[in-house]
């Protein structure tokens, strides 16, 4: 289905050419003076130099043509030369029921589907997830569902990091607290217990010990590379332990991203492609890509263009060891061979730009992916407080996913209650649902890459342009839906009509923008495109609401074109919040 811009432009672009000018010239925007008209064309002003006459002449002359149009019901000529347009009620209509009667809402579906990686740019096992992992799995699940919907085939990926020192760190200081775990007798054949020797708060308490001891004892942390290369050579108890390590941790993580909306196709690690590293290595050296720098590995990615400095990228380090580009470039190749994709998007901080920059240019330079293979990172602002400055708690440490989300679920479950409206269960299960939509509006309602203030007091409020007052929006309309069946009106019957006021027409006309914005939000990988477009949108249908008398209607034809209004404003509502990756409740 055509965009309704594109139509309009048609239209306009058929009256140019009546008049003896370029189709060309024939481009409508939206009007940035909705005060005066709903769309503009200045195609006269571009005109004037190249047909040698005054612009106003031409836009007189064009506007001639649409007298008669089945889509202008206004056209006029402004000086210098503008046209302003306002389409006719009943086009409109005629496009939202079109969009109604669409599985997608018009949005347009690829000649062919391509098939997308998203790599979460994920957590490092055996550690609690803080406010730091926030921004990757809100963002990256939006992106995952916002490609999916546009047609596509998409992989989401957590990529953990499951696979380096702090493996080695862990199991180091569980032997220290438990030297006589079996796990550590070296002449043990049997099998190792089922259960893990340890619980999950457990884990993340031993990791920040063993951590903070290996900066302050270099003994300790020798015990520690050691333990990792024993893990990493193979050996038998060490394995196991990284067994029970990673059963605990994942299933800790999956509860946490389920809290969150958020889950993925494949739980892969670093520890996936290990076993193809040494290959991979050998290929790059035999290619003539690989040389030897400082006693390091590398291949050269500078490119002539550069105007920064672009460091080679490193494949192996002096010791031989291999470090996060081995292992990102190695998984890179496993993708490619176990999926084919034909894009991969990776989410980090935006500090990671340089970092992905030398490991795409590796990759392609290497033959990793095909020429015509996408590799796009997008790098994410800072989650910062209200001073400016990267979020912590009020002790000033690194704040826990958990403990701020349970902070919002408190607040938003204190103003809920407040209604005195619904039972406390009710409102327990109702304030984790707005909870969430005031967490993931508040971030994904910013550029990705801009940084932000997570204002706790401002996202949960019910006012604004926050996640609360779309919910509240959509259980509003959801309110009023219920009580017109209640008094026995049918939702199915109900037709659309043209608009009878300015409000109801400036609602239907933010509907029609759907899919021209669903289409920029998938190009431009950009889930905050969803979320103006929601407020708008919601502001439209308030500004409706509050000038028109729905359910006391007494014109029956009238009042159920307005309810098939409302049920198309709910419908593309709740799919757009769905993309956003949360839902509205039944009541608030």
């Amino acid at each position: 289905m055509q965009k309704i811009l594109d139509l309009i432009s048609e239209e306009m672009k058929k009256a140019f050419e009546a008049a003896g000018y370029s189709a060309d010239l024939g481009k409508v925007t939206l009007s940035n003076r909705p005060d005066l008209c709903e769309y503009q064309c200045n195609g006269a002003m571009a005109g004037a130099k190249q047909y040698h006459k005054a612009p106003i002449m031409i836009a007189n002359e064009v506007a001639e043509k649409l007298q008669n149009s089945e889509v202008f019901a206004e056209v006029s000529a402004v000086a210098p030369g503008f046209l302003n347009l306002k389409v006719k009620e009943q086009f409109v209509r005629e496009y939202l029921q079109a969009m109604r009667e669409d599985a997608k809402f018009g949005l347009q579906m690829p000649e062919k589907a391509k098939k997308i990686m998203v790599d979460y740019g994920g957590p490092n096992v055996a550690k609690p997830l803080h406010v730091g992992h926030l921004r990757s799995a809100i963002i990256g699940e939006s992106i995952k569902r916002i490609c999916r919907y546009a047609g596509h085939e998409v992989i989401g990926d957590i990529h953990l990091g499951d696979w380096g020192l702090q493996m080695g760190l862990i199991i180091t200081e569980l032997q220290k607290r438990q030297p006589d775990l079996v796990y550590f007798d070296e002449n043990f054949a049997g099998e190792y217990p089922e259960e893990a020797p340890f619980t999950i708060s457990e884990l993340e308490e031993i990791y920040p010990t063993a951590s903070a001891k290996s900066k302050e004892d270099a003994q300790y942390k020798a015990e520690a590379m050691e333990a990792t290369f024993k893990l990493q050579s193979g050996v038998r108890g060490y394995r196991a332990l990284w067994d029970h390590i990673m059963s605990v941790s994942v299933a800790d993580l999956k509860k946490n991203y389920a809290n969150l909306n958020v889950d993925f196709d494949l739980w892969k690690g670093e520890s996936d492609v290990q076993d193809i590293i040494p290959g991979m290595v050998e290929d790059m050296k035999k290619g003539g890509y690989a040389h030897e720098s400082d006693g390091a590995l590398v291949v050269d990615v500078k490119e002539e263009t550069d105007t920064k400095e672009v460091p080679p990228c490193m494949i192996l380090k002096s010791d031989g060891a291999s470090l996060y580009n081995t292992t990102d470039l190695a998984t890179i190749m496993d993708r490619m061979e176990s999926y084919n994709p034909d894009k991969l998007i990776y989410l980090t901080d935006k500090r990671q730009e340089l970092y992905f920059v030398q490991v795409f240019r590796c990759a392609r330079k290497t033959g990793l992916v095909k020429p015509e293979t996408e590799l796009v990172h997008i790098g994410f602002g800072t989650m910062n407080g209200k001073d400016g400055k990267p979020f912590k708690t009020r002790e000033g440490g690194v704040m826990r996913l958990e403990m701020l989300l349970k902070e919002i679920n408190e607040e938003m479950y204190r103003k809920i209650i407040e209604n005195k409206s619904m039972s406390e269960e009710e409102a327990k299960e109702t304030s984790k649902i707005v909870a969430l939509s005031a967490v993931k509006y508040g971030d994904l309602s910013n550029q990705a890459s801009k940084d932000y203030i997570f204002d706790i007091d401002r996202f949960t409020s019910f006012e604004g342009d926050t996640g609360p007052y779309i919910l509240y929006t959509i259980v509003r309309i959801k309110s009023i839906l219920n009580k017109y069946k209640e008094q026995g009106g049918n939702l199915e019957q109900s037709a659309l009509k043209d608009a009878v006021n300015a409000s109801e027409k400036s609602l239907m006309l933010e509907i029609s923008k759907f899919n021209a914005m669903m289409e920029a939000a998938y190009e431009e990988i950009a889930p905050h495109r969803i979320c103006a477009y929601i407020y708008d949108l919601a502001n439209a249908f308030n500004r409706f609401y509050h000038e028109t008398k729905i359910l006391t209607e007494e014109d029956k034809e009238k009042q159920a074109g307005w309810i098939a209004l409302l049920a198309l404003t709910r419908d593309i509502l709740e799919t757009c919040i769905d993309l956003l990756g949360f839902s509205a409740p039944e009541r608030m």
